[in-house]
């Protein structure tokens, strides 16, 4: 008897034994189990490693594996800084104070957290950089665990950075408050900077008794005109890597590859604004890309007020009348492109505008030509007139050069002919432009 239950093999496992996946049990067919125990080909076995538990009441396997520890609201954890970003520390959770059981395992989605730079310290700070530095070691409460883990360093003195390095030689800081808003000195090198430290800092997680360096933190009070100068008010340096971060130090040249263009609130690159003038209602205005002639550019009341359709047909057309005019200027400063078909591989820029030249003035002659340099038999030619190209395209129908009549095609807005001819740029062209 096992647990008042009968059992048919001397061999199976006893109440207490540690089974694997697939351990045959020999126990009564109406027996109660649990999670842990299943039926396969008629027979009781385990699904789980773990202590075999047979109970009165239900028979199970006790999972030796304890469950991967998940950060609680509340709770205080020591993490390594990992990565700085422009208003985050991101945090690789060490360990979780208070927990008794001694399995360190961390959940996979839960093993770092972030650091908003606003729980960071109780005073103006623009970037994490400016309170923390990659892989300073930190103590901070957790106040949101689903579905990513966030922390504070703010509310405790207790909280805040434990451990610092020097960024330039690599040994651990030391408190000083011997410069005003820096709170931490190396005793190696001249580095000098700001943490927002803990009450342990130095002493590890334990915090000593009779200890307060919070004052330090100046917690509060605004930063003084010399080290504001130094705060990353551009966002942290985010493109540097722990390693990095360890040998530039704080003061370095930032790449020209690295430069940060402005950016919105957002994180992302701010796009330039250029000035122009709203085609519907005549408002000055600014718009993220370079405005093209010929095309609608509205101001937003204006666009919202073409959403709705609350634009009038009076202010639709007068629109139309100013965006037609805008091409047509616009397409005589640029003047007109014409293709050229048939032209001979020996023809040269002075030869064509020989014979063309009669009928308007050009501005440009291009000869396209392939890899190795050698003339394609066609190529482009623009008037300085649009109108007096367009005739010109007319009167040069019979023009030859070299015994070869010539083609010539209004080239049109993607740069190929009318009948659907390509612009001859195709790959490996080359113009020999004159």
């Amino acid at each position: 008897m096992i647990g008042n239950r009968p059992v048919a093999d001397s061999m199976s496992p006893s109440d207490g034994s540690f089974v694997t996946p697939g351990t045959s049990l020999s126990l009564d067919d109406d027996a109660v189990t649990g999670s842990g125990i299943g039926r396969h080909q008629n027979q009781w076995v385990a699904l789980r490693s773990g202590t075999l538990s047979l109970g009165d009441e239900l028979v199970d396997v006790i999972s030796s594996v304890s469950t991967p520890m998940i950060p609680q609201e509340g709770e205080v954890i020591i993490g390594r800084v990992s990565r700085l970003h422009s208003k985050t520390a991101e945090i690789e959770i060490l360990h979780i104070e208070g927990r008794e059981n001694p399995n360190r395992t961390q959940d996979a989605l839960h093993r770092t957290a972030d650091i908003f730079v606003s729980e960071i310290v109780d005073r103006f700070m623009p970037s994490p950089g400016d309170g923390m530095r990659s892989r300073d070691i930190v103590r901070a409460k957790v106040i949101k665990s689903e579905p990513m883990v966030k922390a504070s360093c703010k509310g405790d003195p207790a909280l805040g950075v434990l451990h610092a390095i020097c960024p330039v030689c690599g040994i651990l800081l030391e408190v000083s408050d011997k410069t005003p808003d820096q709170n931490v000195t190396c005793g190696r090198c001249d580095y000098s900077g700001y943490r927002a430290l803990s009450n342990g800092y130095g002493y590890g997680h334990i915090i000593p008794d009779g200890i307060d360096i919070s004052p330090l933190n100046r917690g509060g009070e605004r930063w003084t005109e010399e080290m504001d100068g130094r705060l990353g008010h551009d966002g942290a340096r985010p493109y540097l890597s722990p390693m990095a971060d360890y040998r530039r130090g704080e003061n370095h040249k930032m790449p020209d590859s690295q430069i940060r263009r402005p950016t919105g609130r957002d994180g992302r690159p701010r796009r330039e604004m250029h000035a122009t003038t709203c085609t519907l209602c005549g408002t000055a205005t600014k718009v993220p890309f370079e405005p093209t002639p010929g095309k609608p550019i509205r101001c937003r009341d204006c666009m919202d007020k073409i959403k709705s359709g609350e634009a009038t047909k009076e202010e639709l057309a007068k629109e139309r009348e100013l965006i037609n005019k805008m091409k047509h200027e616009a397409e005589k400063a640029a003047g007109l492109k014409v293709f050229v078909g048939g032209l001979p591989h020996s023809a040269t820029e002075e030869e064509i505008r020989e014979v063309v030249e009669p009928h308007g003035s050009l501005k440009k002659v291009d000869i396209v030509t392939d890899r190795e340099g050698s003339p394609k038999g066609f190529g482009f030619i623009v008037f300085d007139d649009p109108e007096q190209g367009r005739a010109a395209i007319k009167a040069m129908k019979d023009i030859k050069l070299g015994g070869r009549r010539l083609r010539f095609e209004e080239a049109n807005s993607g740069g190929g002919g009318r009948g659907g001819r390509g612009n001859g740029k195709g790959r490996g062209d080359r113009r020999r432009r004159n």
